[in-house]
């Protein structure tokens, strides 16, 4: 850190939030401003470094457009700027969810919102299949560059089948599928790496406030791939086993997710909202950033050695094309949970706006939401 410039606390405070504040979009337009911020306007890091960082974030579990902000405020202000950062970064998304989700979530919501929630959770579907397509390209090019292609699709087949299946021990397919990895790639003998906390709070209980932090720990430790990864597992625990919410309401909190600023890992806080009210919304939120901020203060002066471990690589090799599998699984949960067929129309047109068309994340789900403003206005069915 020696070389590392030494900016004011405040000017992490105030750069940070203004990017909290406007960084609709998810991670491409929050590595974009960061870069905006960092290399291009106030020049603290250089091309290298900033791309570096990148690609070491995408290497760990978890919000990899989180850890990055907190990796770059790391870099100019030392750990408590890593702490300033990340928070400034993170909280103006959570109070706006937060403020959301009191408003969709309402025992007994305005017909407008009910018809909102149920027209923009139609389109999540389709947002979770434009999210997971977009990452494979790149992937299917590290795999045919080293002759591992039909171990790639398997990943990424096991991946879809286990999400859209197995729920909550998805997340021993990605890790099973980064171990045979390691295996197939003949490296040393060594240690794969671990995820924190794995399956040591399996058994927690006795309390909701406990339950709430195992599903957050989950959500925020094991996202590799980005944010949709961990939709059958929040599904699998807010829906099915805890029952704190309905599948439609689930569908009401993915939606949130994408459609206000910050990383879409917040969705976590309309689950514990849903569970336990303001205060379980902001435990989840705590839970699920806390492995976020301790990879980044613990190891971010390794990043260097990471992405030239060759253990790490493979581990990655293998549970990168499963957690995209598990990203299009997502998708078949998400449509199963529609109810009303102007729901599937809802679907079919996001789609062809998302994968044909290309046309942003935010817009879609604010039109769908609108369509269902319309139809719940007119009268027409909403999801119960």
């Amino acid at each position: 850190m020696d070389d590392s410039p030494r900016v004011a606390l405040r000017t992490v405070l105030k750069e940070w939030g203004r990017i909290g504040c406007i960084g609709f979009g998810g991670p491409p337009a929050h590595i974009a401003l960061l870069r905006q911020l960092c290399v291009e306007r106030r020049q603290w890091l250089d091309d290298t470094e900033f791309e570096d960082a990148v690609a070491a974030c995408n290497l760990l579990p978890g919000p990899a457009s989180t850890q990055l902000a907190i990796f770059c405020a790391w870099r100019v202000r030392g750990r408590v700027g890593a702490l300033v950062g990340g928070a400034a970064f993170i909280l103006p998304g959570l109070a706006v969810i937060l403020a959301l989700a009191a408003l969709f979530l309402a025992g007994d919501p305005p017909r407008w919102v009910a018809g909102a929630g149920a027209g923009a959770g139609a389109a999540v579907a389709a947002v979770a299949v434009q999210a997971g397509t977009s990452l494979a390209p790149a992937s299917w090019r590290r795999a045919a560059q080293s002759g591992s292609r039909v171990r790639w699709a398997l990943y990424l087949t096991a991946g879809i089948v286990a999400a859209a299946t197995l729920g909550p021990w998805l997340v021993l397919v990605l890790l099973a599928c980064g171990a045979v990895e390691v295996v197939a790639q003949r490296v040393r003998p060594g240690r794969v790496p671990q995820v924190p906390a794995l399956l040591a709070g399996a058994g927690l209980g006795g309390g909701v406030l406990l339950s709430i932090a195992w599903v957050a720990l989950k959500v925020g430790a094991l996202s590799y791939g980005g944010g949709f990864v961990i939709i059958p597992l929040m599904r699998a625990d807010a829906v099915e086993h805890y029952h704190w919410m309905s599948d439609a309401q689930f569908l009401n909190a993915v939606a949130l997710g994408q459609i206000t600023p910050g990383p879409v890992v917040q969705t976590v806080a309309v689950v514990g909202y849903a569970a336990a009210g303001i205060g379980g919304g902001l435990l989840a939120s705590a839970v699920a950033f806390s492995p976020s901020f301790a990879f980044i203060l613990l190891g971010a002066h390794r990043f260097d050695r990471l992405r030239a471990d060759e253990r790490v690589r493979a581990f990655l090799d293998g549970a990168g094309p499963a957690a995209i599998g598990a990203i299009l699984g997502s998708a078949i949960l998400l449509a199963g949970a529609l109810t009303r067929p102007w729901q599937f129309a809802v679907l079919a047109a996001a789609a062809v706006l998302l994968l044909p068309l290309r046309r942003g994340v935010v817009p879609v789900l604010l039109g769908a939401g609108a369509v269902g403003v319309v139809i719940a206005l007119a009268g027409g069915p909403l999801p119960t």
